[in-house]
């Protein structure tokens, strides 16, 4: 590691368009730190998606494989196998992906695209490439069709003309089949565009050829004319063959389908309307709306099966989509909850030519992918492994919790596992294709959805996959309004729509305490047990957070002595009621008054079945002020450890004791400020000429006075003003009269509190809108401003639990919640809690306000604690336990998790807190509250999305930003950056060094800055559809194990066999006929086709990379295969010539030495000529041989060695 000095960090740092961070003049410690995080730690990728194809437009599948494959609008191409197998691909167009052509068991898909391209992708790499590309330029292209096993893939078009292309090099043959050839005098006009081509199921030579108008033509490829053409009125959608090459079926416009055999073209066999009301005097049947898409498929021991989508009839306008099978006699319509956008067959067999004998249905749907068991009675479906129900209702808000508890997954499938619908097909999920990643990098994750019907779901997230775990619904704590009754709710909802909607969410992983917020003004607190319970009455807590100064009123019924802004602010409500309890104080909202006390939903007073997971503790709601709605909720904060929830909008904040179900503070933020506060508001109202509120703590000095009047009051909010002791007086007998009577306050008393509530007014926002985090995205203001509008819109934006030091003298660390607000500063209050057990029940905890801790520009986004060493300081928590234990175990006592720091020295800071704003960041010292570091982020932009993250070698701080400025070029750029900046670990202080900066993606909608998330490990997430969530990584190490962590979409299998003939078609020529394509549309035959026509695009990996995954697509193994048997066919031929030569030539050898013995007495002319005539009676057949027999001048009894054999191999 490399050891520097603190005053040279940033020394040598090229410039950047991030600042340099920079130490704060009178820091004295200048400890050397330690780097342990450096650029190469981070690289930003992306790493799987999740969801559904969000506007999806075609589909294809192969039967081998087992592999589907969806297109969308947005050039799109999903890839799905078995459960966790799933890729993304895109198109860099961006253009609508029409069809889709898999070459089966061949690791390649051939796409078409509404900007008349065709691309071939290679599917045998983990991350799909392409690698051609073809551009039509002259005609649009309509439809296409592969056949199976053949290289050369139909392409129709607009124009009606067929071309055709070689799947290999990509390139367009000279073969074309013509419109006017094609129909030639059957029609009097343009026949319109293709919309189908296949062949003959037993004669490749054979294809069919369906326009538009309703004309098909039955096409001979060899004798390059029609067979026959086959005339109707109504124009064609789709056609289907029967296995057995003699009739085929089309679907039309009137919902009509006609039957047609091969060889009788003048009228079809069969008409039928299959939703369509027969009449009774023989007329036409009424027409229906068309049949989409049709598909015949036989089987060998029963009837076949016709699947069709659309048809219905007209009458029947208002019904849902639906798909139609007919297997006999009986027809089955199953509706659909979408529009159905295709639907596929799947069969057995991949020949057309063969019983298909189909077991199932793929249906895809504008928002859903449902696939049928056609085996089963009634039509079940199967269970969907894919996590394609993200947007089931729309997802508003997400939190992203990586490396979380090992526990808490199986505690949540557990619960989960019984809420499983039932009635789901019991065969296995028939998309079984690909292997699973075999990566080493795994660790808990999960992705927690809040959606627009008030659910929340939870997903297992692990090892790059996705897997719904649990269902929450939170709309079952509330009544649900009668349609058509006199019902209050549509005059006190805030929203139109969606009153269930969430809007934030609070989750401690750690102790499975859960906190809710929806955009009604409610927050609902949860506890996880695993035992199922029925409460009988909802605990319920109205707040009432006013808005107008000049709208309160004082205890005091006489009003003489109106309430100063020195008053304590005191809860308006501090016990759990429930609707109903007592009628005299229910609000009353009459037609000419305004509303007042009435929340915005109302909870059930039926008693409540709650099953094992998530179950109610506390519903908390805001009330409408004196006609006025409640804000909705901003920041939201709940800490185990302490019992407390927290949550803020732009009135102010509420502290809630969800333990003894009271409100502990109920504050506008304008009175968090102490008077010697140079940061301080100054009063909202302009017409007001009261001065701010009192003191409630001042940033260096203990507030003791405070701290004895807590002790006194249940309210446990103290003021150190010296004033007005009046009224003080009187509060406090008020307060102690309620309690003398309950110490439970009823609803009487929660008015009486909010009539004693002190708020600064802030002018009411009335969006009705989902995104009211939206407010907070807006261009932070700048500190120059003095605009009373934009003072007044301080809200709270950020809260944050630590045990911390919120005094400057403060020796030892103690509870505390930082709370931040939009105009970029941190406020600090002190928490003191009662002993665990009994006493914290029933003794009050105690709040008091410290002041400020420090100032940023823009919003506050995130804060977080470390210690010296500059390791993280989560908040404490308290362990999960079973809140509902047997009776046994009631008696063991709840203990707090200690987590107080160790005491500080004097004059060192053992405490570090990192604050990030939509401008800057900072690191400021406990508690000397000194500022070391200072980082300005962007000053043209702003910060979306901050947070501190733990990774492997240290801790970050990763931001999202929006860019939006203008460049020296006068281009306005949109590219937002992420942005990634480092939070060092140090031996005594952390610095802010840049390590990343990355144009990413652009912000095209607030659905992005919405919903994007930072978490441990270098992960990260946003939607980046409605449908659809994206997945990236910033860890250089996540992103080198990404192809190991990855499914593989390809994998080698056998074909399947070619269906056997059977003896009499092979004996009689009744079987499948082969075509030699080759011989057709190869360049030989064909000749070139016009460059003009198309271009030919290469792939992005090369001409060699091209040409490599060009051979291994399209057949590698199939021609390996018949390669290895040619070659061993060739080396026994081999073998046996040679063995037959070896055989020559000793039958050779022994008879030219039986000719010698038997002539070596003779003349060496007689023994010539003898010779020469064996030789020629000679089995000696070898190629290019010569055999020479010289003379020579020897004795006769020498003739042996005269005689001389040569032999050449030529």
């Amino acid at each position: 590691m490399k050891k520097f000095n603190i005053r040279k960090v940033l020394d040598g740092l090229t410039a950047s368009s991030f600042s340099s961070a920079s130490p704060q003049p009178g820091t004295s410690q200048t400890d050397v730190i330690q780097d342990t995080l450096q650029s190469e730690h981070f690289h930003l990728c992306k790493t799987v998606r999740h969801g559904f194809p969000y506007q999806p437009s075609s589909m294809a599948f192969d039967p081998v494989q087992k592999i589907l494959a969806i297109g969308t609008q947005s050039g799109a191409v999903r890839l799905f196998g078995r459960a966790g197998v799933e890729c993304y691909c895109q198109h860099e167009s961006g253009a609508a992906v029409i069809q889709l052509q898999f070459l089966v068991n061949e690791g390649a898909l051939v796409s078409a695209l509404a900007d008349d391209s065709i691309h071939l992708w290679n599917l045998r790499q983990k991350q799909p490439a392409i690698l051609h590309t073809l551009k039509f330029n002259r005609e649009r292209i309509t439809f296409c069709h592969l056949p199976f096993q053949s290289k050369w893939l139909y392409i129709g078009t607009e124009k009606g003309n067929i071309h055709i292309v070689n799947i290999e090099s990509f390139t367009l043959s000279g073969y074309v089949i013509m419109w006017n050839k094609a129909i030639e005098l059957s029609s009097k006009s343009h026949p319109g565009p293709v919309v189908h081509i296949s062949d003959n199921p037993m004669d490749e030579g054979k294809i069919l050829i369906g326009f538009e108008c309703g004309t098909v033509v039955l096409w001979d490829l060899k004798c390059k004319k029609a067979d026959y053409r086959y005339n109707y009125d109504e124009a064609i959608h789709s056609v289907a063959w029967h296995h057995e090459g003699k009739q085929f079926t089309c679907s039309h416009s009137d919902g009509t389908l006609t039957t047609w055999n091969v060889r009788v073209p003048a009228k079809p066999t069969i008409t039928i309307t299959p939703h369509g009301k027969e009449p009774k005097d023989g007329k036409k049947p009424e027409p229906c709306k068309p049949i989409l898409k049709v598909e015949y498929k036989t089987t060998r021991a029963g009837d076949a099966f016709m699947v069709m989508s659309g048809g219905l009839s007209y009458d029947t306008g208002c019904r849902r989509a639906c798909l139609t099978v007919m297997h006999g006699k009986s027809t089955a319509v199953l509706e659909m909850d979408y529009p159905i956008v295709d639907f596929l067959t799947l069969c057995e067999t991949p020949y057309p030519n063969d019983f298909q004998e189909p077991y199932a249905v793929v249906v895809l749907l504008e928002k859903d992918l449902v696939v049928i068991d056609l085996r089963q009675i009634g039509y079940p479906i199967f269970e969907n492994p894919y996590p394609l129900s993200i947007h089931e209702s729309p997802v508003t808000c997400v939190e992203y919790f990586a490396d979380c508890p090992p526990e808490l997954i199986p505690a949540l499938y557990s619960v989960g596992s019984q809420q499983k619908r039932q009635g789901y097909s019991k065969k296995e999920w028939p998309i079984s294709g690909g292997n699973w990643g075999q990566g080493t990098l795994s660790y808990p994750e999960i992705i927690v959805t809040g959606h627009a019907d008030g659910s929340i779901k939870f997903w297992d997230a692990s090892a790059i996959m996705l897997q719904v775990l649990y269902k929450l619904k939170t709309a079952k704590v509330f009544e649900k309004a009668l349609k058509g009754g006199k019902e209050e709710k549509p005059s006190t909802e805030i929203v139109d729509e969606d009153p269930f909607a969430i809007q934030t969410m609070s989750l401690c992983p750690e102790s499975r305490m859960l906190c809710v917020a929806g955009v009604s003004a409610h927050v609902i607190i949860y506890r996880f047990s695993k035992q199922e319970i029925t409460t009988e009455v909802v605990q319920l807590l109205e707040v009432r957070m006013q808005c107008e100064l000049n709208d309160v009123d004082s205890p005091d019924p006489a009003g003489e002595h109106p309430p100063t802004p020195s008053t304590p602010v005191p809860p308006s409500s501090s016990c759990p009621t429930q609707e109903g309890d007592l009628p005299e104080t229910q609000p009353s909202t009459t037609d000419d008054g305004p509303r007042d006390n009435v929340p915005c939903l109302k909870v059930r007073s039926t008693p409540l079945k709650q099953s094992p997971g998530y179950q109610v503790e506390l519903v908390i709601q805001l009330v409408w002020v004196s006609g006025e709605p409640p804000q909705q909720i901003t920041s939201l904060d709940v800490n185990s450890s302490y019992g407390l929830v927290v949550f803020g909008n732009s009135n102010g904040l509420a502290i809630v004791d969800y333990l003894q179900k009271t409100l502990l503070l109920n504050m506008g933020t304008s009175e968090l400020y102490s008077p010697s506060d140079p940061y301080q508001r100054p009063s909202r109202s302009p017409r007001k000429t009261r001065q701010p509120s009192g003191a409630l703590g001042d940033n260096n000095h203990g507030n003791n006075a405070l701290e004895e009047k807590s002790n006194k009051s249940p309210t446990s909010v103290g003021s150190t003003s010296p004033t007005n002791s009046d009224d003080e007086h009187k509060q406090q007998r008020f307060i102690e009269k309620v309690k003398s009577k309950s110490r439970r306050f009823s609803k009487t008393v929660a008015n009486d509190f909010a009539k004693m509530s002190r708020k600064i007014s802030s002018p009411t926002d009335q969006k009705t809108d989902l995104d009211a985090k939206d407010r907070l995205f807006s261009r932070s203001r700048s500190s120059s401003v003095t605009s009373i509008e934009r003072e007044s819109r301080e809200a709270i934006s950020s809260f944050h639990f630590s045990e911390s030091f919120p005094r400057k003298t403060d020796s030892s660390g103690s509870p505390s919640l930082w709370v931040g607000t939009t105009q970029g500063t941190v406020l600090a209050l002190a928490l003191i809690l009662p002993p665990t057990g009994d006493q914290r029940l029933q003794q009050p905890v105690r709040v008091s306000s410290c002041g400020t801790l420090v100032r940023l520009k823009g919003a506050i986004l995130t804060m977080a604690f470390l210690d010296s060493l500059g390791a993280v300081l989560p908040p404490s928590y308290e362990p999960w336990s079973e809140p509902n234990p047997p009776d046994e175990e009631k008696e063991k006592v709840r203990r707090r998790r200690p987590a107080s720091p160790p005491p500080t020295q004097e004059g060192q800071d053992s405490q570090y807190a990192v604050v990030c704003s939509e401008k800057q960041a900072k690191v400021v010292g406990l508690p000397s509250q000194s500022c070391f570091f200072k980082h300005n982020i962007t000053e043209s932009s702003f910060v979306l999305r901050a947070d501190v993250v733990q990774m492997a070698a240290g801790l970050c701080l990763a931001c999202f930003c929006a860019n939006g400025h203008i460049m020296k070029s006068e281009v306005l750029l949109k590219d937002p950056h992420a942005v990634v900046h480092c939070v060092s670990n140090t031996l005594s202080l952390p610095s802010l060094r840049p390590l990343l900066d990355v144009n990413y993606l652009p912000l095209t909608d607030m659905r992005i800055a919405r919903t994007l998330c930072f978490s441990n490990l270098g992960q990260a997430m946003y939607l980046t559809s409605p449908t659809e969530i994206q997945r990236i990584t910033y860890s250089q190490e996540t992103c080198d194990n990404l192809q190991e962590m990855m499914g593989e979409l390809f994998t080698p299998i056998e074909t399947p066999e070619v269906p056997n003939r059977g003896f009499l078609k092979g004996l009689f020529g009744g079987g499948a006929q082969s075509l030699d394509r080759e011989d057709l549309f190869g360049e030989t035959a064909a000749g070139k086709a016009s460059r003009s026509l198309a271009q030919h695009i290469p792939g992005p990996q090369g001409m060699e990379g091209m040409k490599g995954a060009a051979s291994g697509v399209v057949g590698d193994l199939a021609r390996a295969r018949i390669a290895l048997d040619e070659r061993g066919q060739k080396l026994g031929e081999l073998e046996d010539r040679t063995a037959a030569m070896m055989a020559s030539a000793d039958s050779f050898s022994k008879h030219a030495h039986d000719m010698m013995l038997k002539y070596k007495d003779k003349k060496w002319v007689q023994v010539r000529r003898c010779l020469l005539f064996s030789v020629n009676q000679s089995q000696w057949t070898s190629k290019g041989s010569l055999l020479c027999v010289e003379e020579a001048p020897w004795k006769p009894q020498s003739v042996e060695p005269a005689l001389l054999l040569k032999s050449q191999y030529l």
